[in-house]
C-alpha cells in the first residue's frame, strides 16, 4: 500500500513488447470500472492485521466513484486505465506538486516531483503485462510533465511491492504514516530519477 501503492505482483519491470494488456488516459466514462477495480485490489495491498471495517471506510472516503469523477478531473492528476478486449485490470494515478505531508517533503531528494499515488492490478491482470506497461506510462508521463523524480508510499509490511518497486528503479528515501480507517499505518517512502524526455527528431 502506497500512498496507497499497489501489489503489481509483476516480476518484470519493461514493458513487453508485445504486450497482452493495454493502457491508455482515464476519461470520466471508465469512473465505475475505475471504483471498482480500486475495491477489488485495495485489501490486496492492506496487511493482514488491517480490519474490515478499516478498509471498508478507506474505499468509502477515497475510492468511491464520487472521488474517482474528482481524481479524473483534476488537472494536477493523471489517470491511467489498463484493460484487455475492454475489461479493466488495473490503474495507475499520479499527482503533480510538492508532497504535502512533512515526512515525505523531508525525504524526497529530487524537485520537482511527483507523486505515483496508486498501482494496483486485479489478480487475473498478473502475467499480462499490465503492471509493467503502467508503470512505464506513468513514468514517462511524470518524466513528459517535467519531473525529475517519482516517489511513492509502500506499506512496511508489503515486501511484493517493494520488491517491484525496486526492479522499476526505485530506492527507499524515507519513511511516513498513512491513515487508514482511522488508525495509522508506517510506510516506506521510495523515489527514483528520471532522465530527461529525450528531444524529437529534428529538434533543435
Amino acid at each position: 500500500m502506497s500512498t496507497d501503492s499497489a501489489d503489481p505482483a509483476d516480476s518484470s519491470v519493461p514493458a513487453p513488447s508485445l504486450p497482452v494488456a493495454s493502457v491508455r488516459p482515464a476519461r470520466e466514462g471508465d469512473v465505475p470500472a475505475l471504483a471498482e477495480v480500486a475495491a477489488a485490489t485495495f485489501v490486496l495491498a492492506c496487511p493482514p492485521s488491517m480490519t474490515v471495517d478499516r478498509v471498508d471506510a478507506f474505499v468509502e472516503d477515497v475510492l468511491s466513484p464520487a472521488r474517482f469523477t474528482d481524481y479524473v478531473t483534476d488537472p494536477d492528476r493523471h489517470v491511467l486505465l489498463a484493460e484487455r478486449d475492454g475489461v479493466a485490470l488495473g490503474y495507475a494515478m499520479l499527482v503533480a506538486g510538492d508532497p504535502q505531508d512533512d515526512d515525505v517533503r523531508a525525504a524526497v531528494r529530487l524537485r520537482p516531483t511527483v507523486e505515483l499515488s496508486k498501482i494496483y492490478v486485479l489478480p487475473q491482470a498478473h502475467g499480462t503485462g499490465a503492471a509493467a506497461l503502467l508503470m512505464s506510462r506513468a513514468l514517462g508521463w511524470a518524466r513528459d510533465s517535467g519531473a525529475a523524480g517519482v516517489w511513492l508510499g509502500v506499506n512496511q509490511q508489503n515486501e511484493r511491492a517493494q520488491r517491484f518497486y525496486g526492479k522499476s528503479g526505485f530506492d527507499r528515501v524515507g519513511t511516513k504514516r498513512f491513515l487508514v480507517g482511522g488508525v495509522y499505518e508506517d510506510d516506506y517512502v521510495m523515489e527514483r530519477p528520471l532522465r530527461p524526455a529525450e528531444p524529437s527528431p529534428g529538434s533543435r
